[in-house]
């Protein structure tokens, strides 16, 4: 049986964003602070790193409740037994990755546009990652920014859980949330910022009370 999750505030990981600081150090902080989601994202590191980075990131977010989701990697969730795994429109198939991870895993999909959106509906994806909101650096292969209005239009089209991302942070939190967020997806809004803890409380804290 499958977990409700609480998408609320869904930290991506950066190492080369994050201070000089070690991801368990990122990680275990946010979670002090109101992170309910965390996904591991490693582009550059070898499988065993990887593995091993994972496995440490899982037995700390356990201990607080905090899901893992893996970036990408199929292989590196089930060897961990990470809660589940989060795709994008070049990576595995959703139905291979849903196939692999089977029926009780996490698996999310970011959608880019209304297209994307549409064909993902007859698919049983747990949340979509919706964005980039905004025009971001962290990823310099995003599509072009949608706006808030390109988020609120998505909303009136799917009821499949929206997690935005795309350089949202605490200046514009509520006001994602409002377009039709059901939750918002940060890389340096916490992984960048001097006091981790403290960012991550900050934003949570906006969630909810742009939720009232």
């Amino acid at each position: 049986m499958k977990k409700s999750i609480d998408y609320s505030l869904y930290l991506v990981t950066d190492r080369p964003l994050s201070l000089g600081r070690s991801l368990m150090e990122v990680m275990e902080k946010a979670a002090n602070g109101g992170t309910t989601v965390v996904q591991l994202r490693e582009k550059e590191c070898d499988s065993r790193t990887f593995v091993e980075l994972a496995r440490a990131a899982k037995k700390l977010l356990d201990a607080k409740g905090v899901p893992l989701i893996i970036n990408d990697r199929a292989d590196i969730a089930l060897a961990v037994g990470a809660a589940g795994l989060h795709i994008g429109q070049t990576d595995m198939p959703y139905q291979d990755a849903r196939r692999i991870m089977g029926p009780d895993a996490i698996v999310g999909l970011s959608v880019e546009n209304r297209d994307q959106v549409k064909e993902a509906a007859s698919l049983d994806a747990d949340y979509l990652g919706v964005g980039p909101i905004f025009a971001t650096q962290t990823k310099p292969d995003a599509a072009p920014a949608i706006g808030l209005g390109g988020l609120a239009e998505i909303r009136t089209i799917t009821k499949t859980p929206l997690i935005a991302i795309g350089s949202v942070n605490l200046s514009n939190a509520a006001e994602v949330i409002r377009a039709g967020a059901d939750g918002l997806a940060v890389v340096s809004a916490i992984c960048s910022q001097p006091d981790i803890e403290q960012a991550s409380r900050n934003l949570a804290a906006a969630i909810q009370k742009a939720r009232q």
